[in-house]
């Protein structure tokens, strides 16, 4: 295979599989040889491998098809003792524009995720719910002096947190290329240092992630439970901070909420700035469909969307903006496909499944109505101060109920209990945790209680 074909092919995988993406894990391949079926590469890491392996083989094997080369496989080579300078990407690509020169050190090579290019500042829509958490990563985006640290962004699926770890990185991209910045998953962490462990370079790995300049983990609830990857985890955290390097974190919970997590490391994450993205309010999730149609317009130009819709799917479709966008895209799909202007009888007819699985929404109300009718006691006194045991479970159950049933954050659940801080909501929902292994009874008065409240 000519370089010139190589290059052809390049230039469509750029285009399929996206410039963060092709930078990242396509552009350090080179090509060897391409004999009895088998195109071999070579790349510069094992974890390059298993990735490219595992999120890219298919595209590079069609893509050889296409351009007339015949091959079943692809077979990927680890480079063997060659210096980083080696490892970068080729020449012709600037530096700053692959995040993964973040990670290339002087003899360890580590790249991090890939970005996602429509994960930008400029298409996060900004409403209530997260106007506080996108505020924060702007600030942590321009790259000055550290302000807060960690950086803790939380909260439900969908609700934004990946869409602001990467706007952060394409931020820092663009802004400060002189930064070396490292955006990765929890997962990843784990597996380059259990890695490190089995082929006895530890301190490669540990010269790697306190060298950077802004280190990113992303869903940091997979590392609880995980003893030996967390006293890495503590330790790298430490050396960054007394270094002042900026550190920016996600989760699906609040670190005091995250089990098994280590103490020191939740007092550690909650030593920064702590941001609860809320879930969508109404006014948010109608900004985000009208931003998002605004595209849709350049794609479908012959399209028709009837007045209402837009509304119609901001009031039913409440779960999360994947699911939200997720109909969004569909429906425009199916009215192309089909030839018919989006209407709200179409919205039904396409998005059937969707609606039904969005009609049937817990409230908190609703929860402590249930429980009360269940355990005989009054709705005031269950929202009221009395603390006595009678009405103090059943208040528990309720509290771990709405935790497990609704979207609502613990300050806000705490609200509904009558002004309760979040800390006694914390209380209350471990203390049900805890109960539930060992009393039967209140495991099958909680699960009871559920069937009611989902049916």
């Amino acid at each position: 295979m000519t370089e010139e074909t190589w290059g052809r092919v390049c230039n469509e995988l750029e285009k399929t599989v996206g410039k963060n993406n092709y930078l990242t894990w396509i552009a350090p391949l080179r090509v060897i040889t391409v004999d009895e079926g088998i195109a071999a590469f070579e790349v510069p890491t094992k974890f390059m491998r298993d990735w490219v392996q595992r999120n890219f083989a298919e595209s590079i094997l069609r893509e050889l098809r296409k351009a007339g080369i015949t091959v079943e496989r692809i077979d990927l080579k680890v480079a063997h003792a060659r210096p980083a300078a080696n490892i970068a990407a080729p020449r012709s690509v600037p530096p700053q524009s692959n995040v993964r020169r973040a990670a290339v050190q002087e003899d360890v090579d580590l790249p991090g995720a890939p970005l996602d290019a429509r994960f930008t500042f400029d298409r996060f829509v900004v409403g209530k719910p997260n106007e506080l958490a996108h505020a924060a990563a702007r600030r942590v985006a321009e790259g000055g002096p550290v302000t807060f640290n960690p950086l803790f962004l939380y909260g439900g699926v969908g609700l934004g947190k990946t869409h602001l770890m990467h706007a952060i990185a394409h931020e820092l991209q663009q802004g400060r290329p002189d930064l070396r910045v490292l955006y990765l998953s929890a997962e990843q962490f784990m597996y380059r240092f259990v890695q490190a462990l089995r082929e006895r370079q530890i301190m490669d790995f540990k010269e790697m992630f306190r060298s950077v300049d802004v280190l990113m983990v992303d869903d940091v609830q997979f590392i609880a439970g995980k003893d030996s990857t967390q006293e890495e985890f503590f330790h790298t955290f430490n050396a960054l901070v007394d270094q002042g390097k900026q550190i920016v974190i996600s989760a699906d919970r609040a670190p005091g909420e995250i089990k098994e997590l280590e103490d020191r490391i939740k007092s550690r994450l909650q030593c920064g700035l702590v941001v609860d993205l809320h879930p969508t309010d109404y006014e948010l999730r109608l900004g985000i469909l009208q931003t998002k149609t605004e595209s849709y317009r350049l794609q479908y130009p012959g399209l028709v969307l009837a007045d209402g819709v837009l509304e119609f799917l901001a009031h039913r479709i409440s779960t999360n903006v994947r699911v939200l966008e997720g109909a969004l895209t569909r429906l425009f799909a199916f009215a192309s496909l089909v030839g018919r202007e989006i209407t709200l009888d179409l919205a039904q007819e396409c998005l059937t499944d969707i609606l039904r699985a969005s009609d049937r929404k817990v409230t908190i109300e609703e929860i402590q109505r249930k429980v009360a009718e269940h355990y005989n006691v009054r709705l005031s006194d269950m929202i009221g101060p009395k603390r006595v045991r009678t009405i103090a479970r059943p208040r528990q159950v309720a509290m771990y109920l709405s935790k497990q049933l609704t979207t609502r954050s613990l300050p806000d659940i705490g609200r509904r209990f009558g002004g309760r801080d979040h800390t006694t909501i914390m209380h209350g929902i471990r203390k049900i945790e805890e109960l539930k292994g060992d009393d039967r009874q209140l495991s099958e008065d909680i699960d009871l209680l559920r069937r009611l409240l989902e049916n």
